[in-house]
């Protein structure tokens, strides 16, 4: 490439570029620029860890159900009671 070829390309950038922060400068440009992927809320984050938490707790807790055979209204009752007694949140 010769150097009349690449101040050509650079021009076209610095125009480019020029163009671009020209419109960033408008007020309510709506200009669709990519910033990278989406950024997630701390809560979304917190929110979806509680549900993996609540799934590993009702994952074993119906494999300690099946272990002692035991049937869902009794677990049921034990919960409530612990609950009641302040034993469980």
């Amino acid at each position: 490439m010769d150097e009349r070829e690449k101040l050509r390309k650079f021009r076209e950038l610095d125009d480019a570029f020029a163009q671009a922060l020209r419109e960033l400068e408008k007020p309510n440009s709506r200009l669709d620029i990519p910033t990278g992927p989406p950024v997630r809320s701390l809560a979304e984050l917190e929110a979806e860890e509680q549900q993996q938490r609540q799934q590993a707790f009702e994952a074993q807790l119906k494999a300690l159900m099946k272990e002692y055979a035991q049937p869902r209204e009794s677990v049921a009752d034990l919960l409530r009671t612990l609950k009641t007694l302040g034993h469980i949140a």
